[in-house]
């Protein structure tokens, strides 16, 4: 794989990391929540989501899909489902109100249940395959061992995915300083579950080509 190859793709991850996705949102909604030290074991648990779906279509799974569309199907209903599920968790979120400030509930998680709600949300994504299956292959030189490309170009998108986190989770932080009113909140909460449910539907509309 020639450098400029590899600048080339570098920035179009980059870009295509910087959109809004369920992930970020996932990262932003944890770290508004929790804050950033906490929203770390969410943040690895998408970035592993995340390697493990890039490798998936690195070792062919996306085209097994194509041939298989029954089983994209049922992953895709699987994935939308959870979405959906975000979303109403997060649209009837509790918000209580202490004298016009909202103190927002905030159960008990621990690190390892936050890392599994980022893979999971990671992970149900079925359509990233698909994507990753057609996208990695045009900066894969064929003249080239192939494994050792995709290596570089599966841990590239890792490191830039996670730069993106980070802008994402610090912005959290800075978001949550203005969600003290409960009504802020409230709108907070049904705006992420939006959110979450229009990424669900527009996966359950999504179709392999």
């Amino acid at each position: 794989m020639a450098l400029h190859t590899l600048w080339i793709y570098a920035v179009a991850v980059f870009l295509l990391s910087a959109t809004p996705g369920p992930n970020m949102l996932h990262v932003l909604s944890r770290s508004v929540e929790l804050g950033v030290k906490r929203t770390l074991a969410t943040m690895a648990g998408c970035l592993l989501g995340l390697v493990t779906l890039l490798a998936a279509s690195a070792v062919g799974l996306g085209a097994l899909l194509h041939a298989l569309p029954g089983t994209f199907t049922a992953l895709r209903i699987a994935g939308a489902g959870y979405l959906l599920f975000l979303a109403v968790k997060a649209w009837r979120a509790p918000v209580s109100e202490d004298d016009d400030v909202a103190q927002t509930v905030r159960p008990a998680i621990s690190g390892l249940a936050l890392f599994r709600g980022g893979y999971a949300i990671a992970i149900s994504n079925p359509k990233a395959i698909v994507f990753a299956a057609a996208f990695l292959p045009q900066f894969i030189d064929p003249a080239r061992p192939q494994a050792s490309q995709f290596a570089i170009l599966v841990a590239v998108f890792a490191v830039i995915e996670a730069f993106w986190y980070a802008v994402y989770a610090f912005s959290g932080r800075a978001l949550s300083r203005h969600l003290g009113r409960a009504g802020v909140k409230r709108v907070f909460n049904r705006l992420t579950g939006g959110l979450f449910a229009g990424f669900g539907l527009s996966l359950l509309a999504f179709r392999a080509a």
